[in-house]
């Protein structure tokens, strides 16, 4: 795939503090009925239509803008059926009752979560996997999509193959520098410089959902995850440090009228391995959303400062705890894994490195060992991936923490 030219941001942006959750308001409109005012977090006049299987997207959303005036801004044809548009209340009211639609839906606003061997890699046992990343030669053959910022595609320390802009622009490059950090953390080179990933030289795929500011809509996201399920043939993982507030659907599978929920349970169910923050606000996970999805593997953020088990490391960039969760980090029974997500060096916009913590610092820790199981394993199932990564875990940390009484497995991937 020929890479898009993108515009460099202006002045290197410094180490920032976590990314956190936008306060949103799930609204699921059923057909036949009139939808609801608008919420905290919805955007007006912004729509997300789900059809009934067979229904043409392109036909139906085509009718819809010649009869209702919707002004279509995405198509979704693999993860979900259907259309994202803008519209008046009155119109998206009329489009609801159209029988070939299942549901119409508020769209909202979606954040980011805000080569030496970084210390997260040393602490999850990386230069002891099969890749031994940091001995300079370790390589895997792997396709991980980072559903974000976009990817900065000149960065020397990563292999952008491709991607999807989904927001604001023409291009995939990042002009934030979120998604390159964790792409970096994924997989940057084992090639002597900067730093290393967890899967080292893996195919980088840049699907650009938030905006320079960190920024985005459910729609944008629901465009990216329809992307990466059109391409599962090669695309094996997909990160998403990102999330909003929200709860599962109270119905199972993946046609619960809850369009992301849906268009993320379709494309697991399609073979894609899906690994995401569990978000930043020191409450149950439970309350997030992607995070509270079940077909996902839901990470937090362990405070790690040296690389090593036994609590004696020194806070350097915050004031956490050696060894603890994060003070910021979201947790509970919802949560598959912990990893470290606490003053993470990984690469940045302009060829650049930068220093930063969060749960989205955490996630595509264990999306780099998900690429390395499915590097090994290359029919394995997102179920199987996620029992092999809390599987070769272990509970070597300090949970003494009041906030959450379930110790989460800490991933270890020396075993891949």
């Amino acid at each position: 795939m020929t890479r898009s030219p993108g515009t460099r941001p202006g002045p290197r942006l410094l180490a920032v503090a976590a990314f956190s959750f936008t306060a949103l308001t799930t609204l699921a409109v059923p057909a036949q009925a009139a939808p609801p005012p608008a919420g905290p977090g919805s955007i007006p006049g912004a729509w997300i239509v789900t059809l009934e299987e067979g229904a043409s997207p392109d036909r139906v959303s085509d009718e819809h803008a010649r009869q209702h005036g919707a002004r279509v801004d995405h198509l979704y044809r693999y993860a979900i059926t259907g259309y994202a548009a803008r519209m008046s209340d009155q119109a998206a009211a009329r489009v609801a009752q159209d029988p070939r639609v299942a549901s119409v839906e508020r769209d909202q606003v979606v954040t980011a979560f805000a080569q030496s061997t970084p210390t997260g890699i040393d602490r999850i046992d990386a230069e002891q996997s099969s890749t031994v990343s940091g001995d300079g030669g370790g390589a895997v053959d792997v396709d991980v999509a980072v559903i974000d910022t976009g990817i900065d595609i000149d960065h020397p320390d990563l292999d952008v193959v491709g991607g999807k802009n989904c927001t604001t622009g023409r291009s995939y490059d990042d002009g934030n520098g979120h998604g390159t950090h964790v792409a970096g953390t994924i997989g940057a080179k084992d090639d002597g410089n900067g730093v290393v990933g967890v899967a080292p030289g893996a195919r980088l795929w840049a699907v650009r959902v938030l905006n320079n500011q960190g920024s985005g809509t459910r729609s944008a996201i629901i465009c990216g995850v329809d992307w990466v399920t059109g391409n599962k043939s090669r695309i094996e993982v997909a990160n998403m440090s990102l999330g909003g507030a929200g709860t599962e659907p109270t119905a199972s599978g993946c046609s619960t009228g809850d369009a992301y929920h849906d268009a993320i349970c379709r494309s697991v169910g399609a073979g894609v391995t899906y690994v995401v923050a569990a978000g930043n606000s020191s409450v149950d996970a439970a309350t997030a959303v992607p995070a509270a999805y079940d077909e996902v593997v839901t990470v937090s953020a362990l405070a790690d400062f040296d690389g090593v088990a036994g609590g004696a490391g020194d806070a350097t960039c915050r004031s956490d705890v050696d060894d603890t969760l994060a003070d910021f980090s979201n947790h509970g029974a919802d949560v598959d894994l912990i990893a470290p997500g606490v003053c993470i060096t990984s690469t940045w916009t302009g060829g650049g490195y930068n220093t930063i913590s969060g749960t989205s610092m955490a996630s595509p820790h264990v999306a780099g060992a998900a690429a390395l199981v499915k590097a090994a394993n290359p029919t394995a199932t997102p179920a199987a991936v996620k029992a092999a990564l809390q599987g070769a875990g272990n509970t070597d940390w300090d949970n003494g923490d009041d906030r959450d009484p379930v110790k989460e497995t800490l991933l270890d991937v020396d075993a891949f």
